[in-house]
């Protein structure tokens, strides 16, 4: 036998039997009643995000956030009142930018290669920054299987996690890969009178301790496995990013490109004020940003909201940054 139901019958009849159901599930009497409260934890997910990217093998573990403050002082070129509202406008503080610190570690299957270092033991910028080795060994990862430093820039938020309180090497088998032209600029004892004092024994004491394992690297260089370096002179004058591929895919490890997802990218020629030179620094973000958007290149940036892998896109006179959904290899 054939039964016509109607949807509109089997949704009063779906409706019926909850009620039912309902009338013989809750006892009298126990209608809106709470089960006992559950303690507040109080605690935080590990603070690292792992993905497959071609046959490779993608950690990226955090330095912890970066609070820069009023960006009036920082982000400059534009008028106050725009930058406040680019950053209200995408539900940011405007009185205090926060940048993360995203170090992608690259398992190439033949190295473990990471880029960059974090804070280390500076606390320039705060107390939230030097979570480096916590959040590697919340990864599973032990210092001594990293194989090679890669490290974008000088800067103290970059190299200040290669040696310890004290001043020993922290990964005792990797190499450190850096350009010549910042190794000497930002280790140089005669910028100590300066203002750059502060990044100058930073670089010095990280950077020093392991001369002997470092190695520089060139323009369109691939100096390991599936890395090739990229010059982008402005934020320093020997500012890389990297390209990094794996079973013909293809991603840029950005470095300090760009700070900032909204205010850098939808106005690229703003300038940041801790670049070497703000204007050469505009004009690479231009160029590169052009290019990887052309391409369809995904990107990583150091400082963008956590883990800081995505796309970017043309938007108008600059870029849209969007994000890649955080999707767990199980």
């Amino acid at each position: 036998m054939t039964s016509n139901v109607s949807r509109r019958s089997l949704l009063a009849l779906g409706a019926g039997l909850g009620a039912g159901l309902g009338a013989n599930l809750i006892a009298p009497g126990l209608i809106g009643s709470a089960s006992a409260k559950a303690p507040k934890l109080g605690t935080q997910a590990p603070y690292f995000h792992r993905f497959t990217f071609g046959d490779a093998e993608v950690s990226v573990v955090s330095d912890g956030p970066l609070p820069l403050g009023d960006p009036s002082g920082t982000f400059v070129g534009v008028p106050k009142e725009d930058v406040q509202k680019m950053l209200t406008d995408n539900f940011l503080s405007p009185s205090n930018v926060i940048l993360e610190q995203n170090v992608p570690i690259i398992n190439m299957n033949d190295k473990l290669i990471m880029f960059d270092t974090g804070m280390g033991t500076s606390k320039l910028f705060g107390p939230t920054t030097g979570r480096l080795m916590k959040s590697i060994s919340e990864a599973g990862i032990k210092p001594e299987q990293i194989d090679a430093i890669v490290c974008s820039h000088a800067h103290i938020d970059h190299i200040g996690g290669i040696v310890g309180a004290d001043d020993k090497p922290l990964f005792p088998n990797a190499q450190v890969y850096i350009s010549e032209e910042d190794f000497k600029f930002w280790t140089d004892e005669g910028k100590m009178g300066s203002p750059l004092k502060d990044f100058i024994v930073h670089a010095r004491k990280n950077l020093m301790p392991v001369k002997d394992r470092l190695v520089f690297f060139k323009d369109n260089q691939e100096f390991l496995p599936g890395v090739t370096a990229m010059h982008a002179p402005g934020h320093t004058f020997g500012h890389h990013m990297f390209m990094i591929t794996s079973a013909g895919k293809s991603f840029a490890f950005l470095g300090d490109l760009t700070h900032h997802q909204v205010l850098l990218l939808e106005k690229p020629r703003m300038e940041f004020s801790y670049d070497s030179d703000p204007k050469m620094a505009a004009a690479s973000r231009v160029k590169m940003l052009d290019m990887l958007a052309a391409n369809k290149t995904a990107v990583m940036s150091y400082h963008f909201a956590w883990p800081g892998y995505g796309h970017v896109v043309k938007a108008g006179d600059g870029f849209r940054y969007i994000a890649e959904p955080m999707i767990m290899n199980l």
